[in-house]
């Protein structure tokens, strides 16, 4: 398995100053050179009005995610970026042929000097230096023609080296992304085995001996046989009592249910607006059941753990004393319960689905005694940590690799390593171009 490393590899003999900033020290036989002279640059001539859904060819427009057009305005191996937007300084390599382009999107074709596979990948590492160390920013980020045309580009003239170097970079690339492939897998099978744990203590409990019954139910199967299966209206009475101030606004996602506190203003990324009349909120208390109506058919519910308000778009649902909020949490966020719930919302779209308090009512509930759902909950909770655990390490390994991944295509691509394979010239001093 690859592994993220520090950069242990062979150097070049001798090292010139670049006389750029961030390029620093370059090996003695690379030269600098302009992009203008490596390339043609050009604009395409299309917006994005002249896309045609049943075209053909791919159109590359600013975000880099090709559509299709119906023409074509240039056939052969190209690099693109975006003129302006969230894709500056990002670069695409295109190989196959025929394709469009927009009018903000930049064309770098007829390379000289350097092979296009060698400029993509020298780019691709560093071009993101035109945006963030240039004269791009302005209201929203831009690439203007003088900036694209004087930046530098380090490279061996050697088109051996050039191919070596690339070869190289490519294959520790495509090791350290199968390394990252796995690791996503890894992620994913955790992440499944935690469903099927959830719903296997939540549905059969955590004895495996205990005597069984049918539950009738096809989603759910056998289940402890001293088990009850109720309606939520012999469990649950709907809590409507107005928000008051002090109280933090709570939120419910269909990742993570009931959030512990108030988002901040700098992580209130969808802008809700607050209602300066709290009345007009829904109060909630610890080990209520809350739930999104218009998206609790995607599991937006969760036990409520501190006293707080809601949106009135909410629904607050009072279990019984013999009810354990966060059992109940677990058990409605599994696949089965979820699929129930979208069965009794309302709406002939998914959009306009809501699932409204004489829905919920409705809902098949499976009911433990209450020092089984303690003890169910207590199990999960601490499967949850580990499994947590282990996938924050995951992460944190993708994490390095990218970095690891990045920092290597630079340093080889501009000389501060010398790939295995490459041969130094016998050279005399070269002046920078």
């Amino acid at each position: 398995m690859f592994e993220a490393q520090t950069l242990a590899q062979d150097k070049y003999t001798n090292y010139k100053h670049s006389s750029i900033e961030w390029l620093y020290d370059i090996p003695h036989h690379w030269k600098v050179v302009r992009f203008k002279f490596l390339s043609s640059i050009t604009t395409g001539s299309k917006n994005t009005e002249d896309k045609v859904d049943t075209g053909i060819y791919p159109f590359y427009v600013r975000s880099q995610t090709p559509e299709l057009i119906n023409s074509y305005s240039f056939d052969g191996e190209a690099i693109l970026t975006a003129g302006d937007g969230a894709g500056v300084g990002k670069v695409y390599h295109y190989v196959n042929g025929k394709f469009d382009f927009h009018q903000r999107v930049y064309k770098f074709s007829n390379f000289k000097h350097t092979a296009g596979r060698f400029l993509f990948r020298y780019l691709q590492s560093n071009f993101f230096k035109v945006a963030t160390l240039g004269e791009a920013k302005s209201t929203v980020d831009s690439l203007r023609l003088p900036l694209i045309q004087d930046f530098p580009v380090c490279f061996p003239e050697d088109e051996a080296e050039q191919a070596r170097i690339i070869e190289f970079v490519d294959l520790k690339s495509e090791q350290i992304e199968q390394t990252i492939r796995l690791k996503e897998r890894q992620i994913e099978l955790l992440k499944e085995r935690k469903q099927i744990l959830i719903h296997r203590a939540v549905t059969h409990g955590l004895n495996p001996h205990a005597p069984i019954r049918d539950s009738s139910i096809e989603w759910i199967g056998e289940i402890p046989a001293h088990w009850s299966i109720l309606a939520n209206r012999a469990l649950f009475r709907e809590r409507v009592e107005p928000g008051r101030e002090n109280l933090p606004l709570l939120s419910i996602s269909i990742h993570s249910g009931v959030s512990e506190e108030e988002i901040s203003e700098e992580e209130n990324v969808r802008g809700r607006v607050k209602i300066e009349d709290k009345s007009k909120y829904i109060c909630v208390h610890r080990g209520d059941i809350a739930f999104n109506m218009m998206r609790a058919w995607q599991g937006a519910i969760g036990a409520v753990s501190v006293d707080g308000m809601v949106s009135p778009a909410y629904t607050i649902a009072v279990p019984s004393p013999s009810l354990d909020a966060r059992y109940f949490e677990y058990q409605y966020r599994t696949a089965g319960f979820i699929q129930q719930m979208d069965r009794y919302s309302k709406g002939i779209t998914d959009f306009r689905k809501r699932l409204y308090w004489d829905g919920f009512k409705q809902l098949i509930s499976l009911v433990p005694p209450i020092e089984e759902q303690r003890a169910i909950v207590e199990f999960i909770e601490q499967a949850m940590l580990k499994q947590n655990a282990t996938v924050t390490l995951l992460e944190q390994q993708i994490t390095k690799l990218i970095e690891y991944k990045a920092t290597l295509i630079n340093s080889a691509v501009t000389g501060k390593i010398k790939v295995p394979g490459v041969v130094e010239p016998d050279t005399q001093d070269r002046e920078l171009a």
